[in-house]
């Protein structure tokens, strides 16, 4: 990628999701995506193979490696679901303090467009295989032994779960107070019901 295309590619989330918000989803084409970020829509396929992908992927997910690093780096002795909570709020920090308008539309997007939903479910299942390998690392279990990926995939779905609630509800709830609802959850299981 030359330098241009590497400028581009950078602007290229802003520009594709003002246009997103300004349009709708639906009605924005990939050939729209590519005009507004000067490139060609072969570009924009090369680097995002679905119309989903532009939206899913940002680059805030490169950050998921330095945040499973920081995950593995945590205190040995310190419970899995305060390590899990510490980088949970780490990363909802960065997104809602650096792209906070991004942030709540690919939350209202996950919930609204269900091939976003879809895709998105679907990159998570890669996110899960490499957490896997971040909870073995602390607790000496295969990554690929049931418990772990049950493990990692109620950890994933609930803060999927949790990310839908807070697009459902305006984005009015604290994203980070969510996050640890949804870990106690799986921690806990549900609160006891009324009698």
């Amino acid at each position: 990628m030359n330098d241009t295309t590497a400028e581009q590619s950078h602007d290229r989330p802003d520009k594709s999701y003002a246009l997103i918000e300004q349009q709708g989803y639906d009605s924005t084409t990939v050939e729209q995506i590519a005009e507004r970020a000067e490139v060609s829509p072969s570009t924009v396929f090369r680097y995002f193979p679905t119309k989903e992908d532009i939206v899913v992927t940002d680059e805030y997910d490169e950050y998921d490696e330095s945040l499973l690093a920081e995950l593995a780096a945590r205190p040995a002795g310190e419970p899995w679901t305060d390590s899990v909570r510490y980088v949970i709020r780490e990363a909802v920090r960065l997104a809602l303090t650096e792209r906070p308008e991004t942030t709540r539309l690919r939350a209202r997007l996950m919930l609204e467009v269900p091939a976003v939903r879809a895709r998105m479910r679907e990159t998570l299942t890669g996110t899960g295989r490499t957490l896997a390998e971040t909870v073995a690392g602390r607790t000496g279990l295969d990554p690929r032994s049931l418990e772990v990926r049950v493990h990692v995939m109620s950890l994933i779905g609930g803060l999927l779960e949790a990310t839908l609630y807070w697009a459902e509800h305006g984005h009015r709830e604290d994203y980070a107070d969510l996050a640890d609802r949804a870990i106690d959850v799986i921690e806990h299981g549900p609160p006891a019901g009324k009698s």
